[in-house]
């Protein structure tokens, strides 16, 4: 598929078909191409925990739900979903390379030199190529993100190391028709608007370009 038609075509999908698993050869690549993502000093602070099996689905969604609540459509749409990748960044790993030795003239060694969390940066790009990587592949995906109450249920039901910050899950599989988010009512906002040319009060014009 055109790169073009992989961006335009993307879109978060919420309800997907759960008698068609998620092919081993398509993950493989979702997450091959997942640690293709840019990472400050090639750091490459993130981890996935990959959840495939139907019995860890559904011990994830027993400690991030309350079993005394109704579930929701959002909820019920996104059990569907034949796998769950959970994005987690790993803060250690930047600090450690940025105190070796080609990278000891920099300040960056200490957290609070560091102007945004980019492990958590770097992670969610790493989950946006896993999202492009989805539509290539013909499957629909989400990104959600977790209560932090529901964390540490999580780290304890998949033994996840206690430094790990979770930036988010992305959900995977074939899309089932869904309603479409009431948010996108809201309309995208142009690059006009959002892009500035040279000075913030002056909008880009890809005429004024050189």
């Amino acid at each position: 598929m055109d790169f073009r038609d992989v961006v335009r075509r993307r879109r978060m999908v919420r309800s997907y078909d759960p008698d068609r698993p998620v092919p081993p050869e398509v993950l493989q690549r979702v997450l091959e191409h997942a640690v293709r993502a840019p990472s400050a000093g090639f750091s490459q602070g993130w981890d996935f925990l990959v959840l495939t099996d139907p019995a860890d689905r559904a011990l994830f969604w027993e400690v991030t739900t309350d079993p005394e609540v109704e579930p929701n459509s959002w909820l019920r749409g996104v059990r569907t979903a034949p796998c769950l990748v959970l994005c987690w960044s790993d803060k250690g790993a930047y600090l450690r390379r940025y105190a070796e030795a080609d990278k000891a003239h920099t300040t960056q060694a200490d957290e609070a030199r560091w102007t945004v969390p980019y492990w958590d940066v770097d992670t969610g790009m790493a989950a946006l190529l896993m999202l492009l990587t989805a539509v290539d592949e013909g499957l629909g995906g989400l990104f959600f993100g977790m209560q932090r109450e529901e964390v540490g249920p999580v780290k304890e039901a998949f033994g996840v190391p206690e430094d790990r910050r979770i930036v988010g899950v992305v959900s995977l599989g074939y899309p089932a028709p869904d309603r479409r988010s009431p948010s996108l009512r809201r309309g995208r906002r142009g690059v006009g608007t959002v892009a500035h040319h040279g000075r913030w009060d002056r909008p880009w014009d890809p005429g004024l370009s050189h």
